[in-house]
């Protein structure tokens, strides 16, 4: 029973993961707004009733889709970090980046970013995102321990780190995964001494995020 049970998992899950790479290229090629079920599912080789046993409509595919990504964004990120792990800025190196490799594996849809007419909520949701994980994940120790606004430091980094992966995605991921990795190190070296991973879960008591 438990065998079959998984089969049909892995059935569900892969033809979930057919219908939102159809809807991925879809939305690229004609725009969130003008794609329709009927595009999905002849897109990915489906029919009516597949997609309706997964999803009510293209609006509860795209929240699925939406909601799946950055919650694998928020996992990804302490992959290489073991909670209370504090990291000087010096020894920092490319496994200390996982949130890249993620967006870099994800690419097809990372780059939904670039469309105006794209998931509704995307434009919003990724940099506050990653602010999410900057306020719960992560403390944070300027260059000689400088007090500054914490809320306000995380925001500026978050939203820093924000628009330059936004800038590596629309132009095409041109420098390699290692070579921005490093120019992110460099530049994280000229404000931040050290890091200390939390967890996921906790925002930190010190310095709870503003709205």
């Amino acid at each position: 029973m438990d065998k079959e049970r998984t089969a049909a998992t892995r059935r569900q899950n892969r033809t979930r993961e057919h219908l939102r790479s159809a809807f991925i290229k879809l939305v690229k090629e004609k725009g969130y707004h003008t794609v329709t079920v009927k595009d999905i599912v002849e897109g990915a080789a489906y029919n009516r009733s597949t997609f309706y046993v997964h999803y009510q409509d293209k609006i509860e595919l795209a929240e699925d889709l939406l909601n799946t990504m950055l919650q694998g964004l928020e996992a990804a990120v302490g992959e290489p970090y073991s909670p209370g792990q504090k990291v000087h800025t010096d020894k920092l190196g490319v496994p200390s980046f996982r949130i890249l490799s993620y967006i870099y594996e994800n690419r097809d849809f990372f780059e939904l970013i670039m469309y105006e007419d794209t998931l509704p909520g995307l434009h919003t949701g990724f940099p506050q995102t990653l602010l999410k994980i900057y306020h719960e994940q992560f403390r944070f120790e300027t260059i000689n321990r400088m007090p500054v606004n914490m809320d306000y430091f995380k925001r500026y980094t978050a939203y820093g780190f924000y628009g330059l992966v936004r800038h590596w995605i629309e132009t095409g991921f041109r420098a390699s995964q290692e070579e921005f990795i490093q120019e992110l190190i460099d530049l994280t070296k000229t404000h931040m001494q050290a890091l200390e991973y939390v967890g996921r879960g906790s925002d930190d008591p010190q310095h709870p995020p503003r709205t």
